[in-house]
This record gives structure tokens, sequence and C-alpha cells, in this order.
């Protein structure tokens, strides 16, 4: 900013040289200059400048009105391990506050930790409209999301899976609707007898350059990361949620679903909704709707694409059907 001096019939800026510095870079006058007898440069501006034409505030206006005088007030229960940090899912929250906006609700977000849920069981989700496991690293916790899983699957409540979530529900449905005893990932199990969630070691990238990883790979180097396509399957629900047969969304992760044990598990009633096309991976899984209202699972990061403008499909259906459980009971 400049700091103003004016005077009759003029807009003057006054910049002292030791002042003005953005982004790295010393901003120089760039217009006939005259100096004051204190030395400073002073920039001589058009006179009469006319007034800018007033800002169209109209869709924060209606962004602000929502967030007050919200029709709907519903209950999302967020299970992690980080919540005693909850700026570590900022942009997830920012997501559901987006979507909340969209559905004219007030989404009241209750931070769960899954270890509390490992110890105490899943009393904690009762009366609870809607379940969301996020991402995260690590073993610490994954048998309470699995457990908060479960309970969303066995009590129609509609959850939401994002990465390690969505291949958590995989691994609860392998355990508790296919009898895959201690089916696991070998991100934390390495010797599972079913290894439903592994670390895929070649892949081909958006460019056609082939990435390869193992087990030894630096963690943050081997991640599949970025905007990756995903072809929808015709009949899902998630293809109904995007209204189009190809997404694009953004990856951060290195373990993938097992393709030669998800036969399986389809057989069993688990859609694969979404596929990335070349590869075949696994990028969102779901249920039907004759077995539960809302369930949904997906690989990539959809709250990295919502805003405040527009909001994002996934979480605005997912905050719908909160309101509908919740208009049920």
């Amino acid at each position: 900013m400049l700091a103003g001096a004016h005077h009759p019939g003029d807009t003057l800026g006054r910049i002292t040289h030791d002042l003005p510095i953005l982004a790295g870079y010393r901003i120089l006058p760039v217009f006939p200059e005259v100096t004051d007898p204190s030395g400073e440069t002073i920039i001589t501006f058009v006179k009469n400048i006319q007034p800018l034409k007033a800002a169209d505030l109209t869709l924060w206006k209606n962004f602000v009105d929502v967030l007050e005088h919200p029709t709907h007030k519903i209950n999302i229960a967020f299970v992690g391990k980080y919540v005693d940090l909850t700026e570590s899912y900022k942009s997830l929250t920012e997501a559901l506050v987006h979507a909340g906006v969209y559905t004219h609700s007030k989404v009241k977000i209750h931070y769960i930790d899954s270890e509390e849920i490992e110890n105490k069981g899943c009393a904690s989700l009762k009366g609870m409209n809607a379940i969301l496991v996020p991402g995260g690293f690590g073993r610490r916790g994954t048998e309470g999301k699995i457990a908060a899983i479960r309970f969303a699957r066995e009590n129609k409540v509609p959850y939401l899976g994002i990465c390690l979530g969505m291949q958590l529900a995989v691994i609860e449905f392998a355990r508790n609707v296919v009898g895959m005893v201690d089916a696991h990932s070998t991100e934390f199990e390495k010797d599972s007898p079913f290894p439903v969630i592994g670390l895929i070691t070649e892949w081909q990238d958006a460019s056609g350059k082939v990435e390869k990883r193992d087990e030894n790979s630096d963690i943050g180097g081997s991640m599949r990361l970025g905007g990756q396509l995903c072809k929808l399957n015709e009949a899902s629900l998630a293809r109904e949620i995007y209204g189009k047969a190809e997404i694009t969304e953004r990856h951060r992760h290195r373990f993938e679903v097992n393709n030669t044990l998800l036969g399986e598990l389809e057989s069993k009633g688990l859609v694969v909704s979404g596929r990335a096309p070349g590869t075949d991976l696994c990028e969102m899984v779901e249920l039907p709707k004759a077995i539960h209202p809302w369930f949904i699972g997906c690989q990539f990061h959809p709250e990295f694409t919502s805003s405040p403008r527009n909001g994002h499909p996934l979480f605005s259906a997912f905050v719908r059907a909160a309101i509908e459980t919740k208009a049920g009971e």
C-alpha cells in the first residue's frame, strides 16, 4: 500500500525509498517524480481519478446470510487421531462449512479420537447424523476408525471415507462382510493373510512418466500426488453426485486397494464406482442404496478443490444425506 498525501485536485502517493518491498522486490518509482525538502520521493498520479465501480458482493452476502441463518442443523462425527490439533484437518473442516452453505445447513463437527473408540466403544457415535473418517498415516488409532466405519455401515449412518478412510472401509468390509479374518493393509500388517490394501510399485503419472516405489522409498517422494483422472461407473451414486463420467481429483498417498482381492469383495456387494484409467486402480467405493442410504469412500482428497464460491459436490451430497437422515429420525 502507498502512504497517501492528498491535495486539492490531485491524488498523491508518497513513498520513501526504504519502505515498499513486495515479495522480495523493492518497488521503484515509475512515474515522473519531484522531491520535497525531506528528500522523500513524491509520485504524482493522474488528476481527478474517477471513483471505481462498486464491487458486487452478492455472493459474499448470500454466503454470510446462510452462515448466520441456516435452515438445517446437523451433527457430523469426525473420527480421527489428530483431533487434539484440529488445524490438521483444516481443509476438510472448511469443505464441510462450504457444503453447509450450499445446503443451507449449520454443520456441527464433533471431533472424536479414534483411540477413544478403541478403548470405550462407539457410544460417542450415537445420535450423529453422519460419520467422516479422514486420511492419516501410521497404525495408531486405525482399529477405532474401523469400528466407527462398521458402526456407520450397520446402523445406516451416512459415511464418507477419505484416503485412509476409504482404505479402512475396504478393510472393514473384507473382515466383517466377506469373512477375510485379519484382513489389513500392508502399511500396518506386512504379513496379513488378506492384504486388501498394498503398496503399488509402479504406475504412470498423468504425463505418461513411469513412477516407481518400494517399502524403502522416501515416504514423501514416493506418493501418488496431484490431479489424477478417474472414470466413474455409470450406475453409481458417485456418477449421480458428480453428474459426469470423468473427474480429476488430487491425490496424496502411497498405498492402494489390492486389485487381486478386489473381485471377491465386489462379489459380496462392494461397488467400485471409480477407477483410474490405464492402471485400473480403485479410486472410489460405495455400497448399493438397497444396502445403505449413503456410503462412499474415495482415495483422493476432494477437500483440496472445495471453495466458498463453488463448494464441492461430494461434500454437499454428504451433508444432504445427513439432513435426510436427521429428518427420518
